[in-house]
């Protein structure tokens, strides 16, 4: 039971005009809040069209319910991911309309994309091997987070060189009883372009894993590859489309 219930439903009911906007609110919006002594993150997804509105009345969970259930699934896992706090869902006669999913609010020094835009980040090799046996332990867990890109692993100094990862915008997560090879490099793809991160990320995958390096480079580099023709395909595709609007 969440203590000081009415004071965290004020939060939702006043979301639009309290709060301290965290990030850009391009897409869903991110508010900072105090409660109960502390700092609390909520996230405020975005109004769905009228197809998903009936189908997150329906058929499927909401993004707020699904982050709430997928963060409660990965601690009783012990995987690292901001403690969740409750989710909200506010429907109209044709469907859902709004969705929030609070957590705490986590304060971390970097994510993975300073990894990635900042090679001579203090303690580089050591954080992205340290990530990398993350990612193992996800894998071994049979979690498959489909959103695993730069932004979404909050990463946390804990002095002696070790450091903790925490995986945010949870809404899209599958569990298996067993994942293949294929399955982890592809679930690996989406992290960095670079081929050197690569090369230190199959490194430490492999031995940990008890796989050969060039077979674990070999899967990696190609589904990255197959990864980065996909995306930048797509963004020409979505450049022409916008040109001929004009």
């Amino acid at each position: 039971m969440i203590s000081n219930q009415s004071n965290l439903s004020n939060c939702i009911k006043n979301f639009t005009t309290t709060g301290t906007l965290f990030g850009d609110g391009k897409r869903n919006i991110i508010k900072l809040f105090e409660f109960d002594g502390k700092i609390i993150n909520i996230k405020s997804f975005k109004i769905p069209n009228l197809i998903n509105k009936i189908v997150y009345k329906y058929f499927r969970k909401s993004k707020a319910r699904r982050s709430f259930e997928y963060a409660t699934t990965l601690l009783e896992k012990e995987i690292g991911t901001p403690e969740p706090i409750a989710y909200f869902e506010d429907f109209d006669i044709i469907g859902l309309k709004k969705s929030y999913y609070v957590s705490e609010h986590l304060e971390t020094e970097l994510t993975f994309r300073e990894l990635v835009t900042e090679p001579n980040f203090p303690d580089y090799q050591s954080i992205l091997k340290q990530f990398t046996a993350f990612c193992f332990d996800l894998h071994e867990k049979g979690v498959e987070f489909l959103d695993h890109s730069p932004g979404n692993t909050l990463i946390k100094a804990n002095g002696n060189g070790l450091y903790s990862f925490y995986l945010v915008d949870l809404n899209r997560m599958k569990f298996h009883d067993k994942m293949d090879l294929n399955c982890r490099m592809n679930n690996l793809s989406h992290l960095t372009p670079k081929k050197e991160m690569i090369e230190i990320m199959s490194d430490e995958y492999a031995k940990l894993s008890g796989e050969k390096f060039e077979i674990i480079f070999q899967m990696m580099w190609k589904a990255t590859q197959d990864f980065q023709y996909r995306f930048h395909r797509k963004k020409k595709i979505k450049a022409i489309i916008k040109f001929w609007k004009k």
